[in-house]
């Protein structure tokens, strides 16, 4: 399949603005996670979709591709949407999210193959989670949770600890964490953007509940790790953190 990575770039983040011009060494987190995705070599264009002229100049500057929105949007998701229709030939396209600098090869490859073969027919929408080895990370709202059926689609997304734990007992359950990066075909991606945000969307702030609202499927891929993502200032510090541990 002919597969693009479009990576929505919103300037004001509401919990941490201007996050993507942050510099990360010796470059922003924006640009960062541009090259990161083409490196991948998993896509046949990877383009930065942003309401921002900083961040175009930032892409364009640095010899990547770059494309400004057209209106306001919502969600990065309803971004991307807007920017696929310069892309007619892509069947299939990769929403990366321009705050995942760390981001790498295997898992966006596992992703991908969601769509391969005969189960993979059926596919319209696949996403990423892991599992979360850390307790603290498990009441953390900035740690997006998920739960799937026997088949591995979602069944509810969640700020909150999900499954919650009722009484304390000793359970066998395993705690996993949505990874924000979707692929769609397009036809998915079109009818997602088609649709108006529900009451789960708009009460948690999360674009991949308004699938489920609609009663769309989303497979689930579990992978073993995916690089930490950048929501606040503490974790921009632990990926400069990273950036140095990884130069010894």
């Amino acid at each position: 399949m002919y597969t693009i990575a479009l990576i929505p770039a919103r300037y004001n983040s509401s919990r941490f603005p201007g996050k993507l011009m942050q510099m990360l060494e010796d470059k922003t987190v924006i640009l960062s996670t541009y090259q990161a995705a083409v490196n991948t070599g998993l896509f046949r264009q990877v383009v930065v979709v942003t309401d921002s002229s900083e961040i175009f100049r930032e892409i364009v500057s640095h010899g990547g591709s770059a494309r400004m929105s057209l209106k306001e949007h919502s969600c990065g998701s309803d971004r991307i949407a807007e920017a696929a229709a310069f892309y007619p030939e892509a069947e299939l396209i990769v929403n990366v999210q321009g705050d995942e600098p760390f981001i790498s090869a295997a898992p966006l490859a596992a992703l991908i193959d969601a769509f391969k073969g005969p189960k993979g027919e059926d596919t319209d929408l696949a996403s990423l989670m892991c599992p979360i080895r850390d307790k603290n990370l498990i009441n953390n709202p900035n740690v997006v949770k998920v739960v799937t059926n026997h088949d591995g689609y979602a069944l509810l997304f969640s700020r909150a600890p999900i499954p919650f734990i009722r009484d304390n007992e000793t359970v066998d359950v395993t705690f996993y964490r949505h990874i924000g990066v979707y692929a769609f075909r397009r036809p998915a991606l079109l009818r997602f953007a088609s649709l108006q945000a529900g009451p789960l969307e708009k009460a948690e702030k999360l674009e991949n509940l308004r699938f489920l609202e609609y009663g769309m499927k989303i497979k689930m891929i579990e992978v073993s790790h995916f690089g930490p993502g950048i929501d606040v200032p503490e974790e921009l510090e632990m990926a400069r953190a990273m950036k140095k541990q990884e130069k010894k």
